[in-house]
């Protein structure tokens, strides 16, 4: 027999990927599985590109990132959320979530424990695990808003663990943590001496309350890594480009993974998100909009539906909802929406332990193909 040379932490494909069999499967699929927008990028950014394209600007950048960029970075933050960052406080990235790997690869030493707040991001765990650290869920329930119990925090930590992730808004759950609540997650944190991995990529994308950044919380900036993307709040998935925020040291660290991982950002990309940066305030409005009128009109179809049920999303672009009949795993829900109206949606339980019997729906479709999909659903009585 043929020796199995796949990691372990790899051999479940536990990670989110387009189910290509079930596309091919019917031919009305309608797919509402990937948080990938149907959107092009604003051509004045693919213009701009284009012309530092031609313009040279092809090769090799330099390791932190564009000198322009970095600065536009800093200069766009302290407009934004009144905080002052400097040049050697920010790293660019190719990608929201390679930054997210730099990072915890930067911080997490074999055997260290990192905190998810489950339902969560799915690259988490494989990431930590990839730096050889030990992925510890703690449990946010729907019922609580989705915001962790104080007494499930404090029974997470050990004397290993080294940090806490907190998405904000939340992939899958549609959460938007208050001031309220990212000061008690701060106090915990600082009470702990542990490090706060920040993924905050769909900030504009708001429908109850505000987005206030965790850094931005008093006391946290300095235990905070901030990693950001350009790909919802800009329509730029294709793109690869983001950035981290955090202490010089921990950026030095993530700067050096990059080195043996991509060494620098697509230089195209960061030049585009110079513009993108410039138009940000109008570009980020107008997506905001268009979002807000999707994620609504799918939370008030989806309240129709007698066998599931919602936490009403307060951001991002996704629902979350769980089977009425809670016997129901994630797989059969899928199954059953697949088979029966030709959705293709994701398991919940990809998302982790709170995530079994829910399913994610991406609202990455316009209005009339949503409409659509819903009026197949309300034809199903029964999962």
């Amino acid at each position: 027999m043929a020796r199995n040379y796949v990691a372990a932490r790899f051999q479940t494909g536990a990670g989110l990927v387009l189910d290509t069999a079930a596309l091919e499967k019917y031919d009305d699929i309608i797919d509402l599985s990937i948080g990938d927008v149907d959107r092009v990028t604003d051509e004045r950014i693919i213009d701009a590109a284009f012309a530092d394209a031609k313009g040279g600007y092809t090769r090799y950048g330099l390791p932190r990132g564009d000198r322009q960029l970095v600065e536009a970075i800093c200069a766009a933050w302290s407009e934004d959320h009144g905080q002052v960052i400097t040049p050697e406080m920010v790293h660019v990235t190719g990608s929201g979530c390679l930054g997210l790997a730099q990072a915890i690869l930067a911080i997490c030493d074999p055997g260290d424990e990192i905190l998810l707040l489950s339902p969560y991001f799915t690259p988490y765990r494989q990431q930590i695990a990839l730096a050889g650290g030990i992925p510890v869920e703690v449990p946010a329930l729907a019922e609580d808003g989705y915001m962790p119990r104080l007494e499930a925090l404090e029974a997470a930590v050990s004397n290993r663990t080294k940090a806490l992730i907190l998405n904000n808004p939340a992939n899958p759950t549609g959460k938007v943590y208050s001031e309220a609540e990212l000061m008690l997650l701060a106090d915990f944190a600082a009470r702990h001496d542990l490090l706060i991995i920040a993924d905050e990529v769909y900030t504009c994308y708001v429908y109850d309350g505000s987005f206030i950044p965790m850094r931005t919380i008093p006391g946290a900036a300095e235990r905070t890594i901030t990693v950001v993307s350009f790909s919802k709040n800009f329509f730029m998935t294709g793109w690869r480009i983001g950035f981290t925020i955090a202490e010089p040291a921990i950026i030095d660290a993530s700067m050096a993974a990059a080195g043996m991982l991509i060494y620098t950002a697509p230089s195209v990309s960061q030049r585009a998100v110079i513009k993108a940066l410039q138009l940000r305030r109008e570009i980020m409005e107008e997506n905001a909009a268009l979002f807000r009128t999707r994620v609504l009109y799918a939370a008030d179809r989806v309240a129709r539906l007698p066998y599931l049920t919602l936490y009403p999303p307060k951001g991002a672009f996704y629902l979350f909802p769980g089977a009425a009949d809670k016997s129901l795993s994630s797989a059969d829900i899928c199954s059953s929406l697949l088979e029966q109206a030709h959705i293709l949606v994701s398991p919940g339980a990809v998302f982790g332990a709170t995530g079994r019997g829910h399913i994610r729906i991406a609202c990455t479709v316009e209005v009339p193909v949503l409409k659509e999909a819903f009026d197949r659903m309300e034809e199903i009585r029964k999962l």
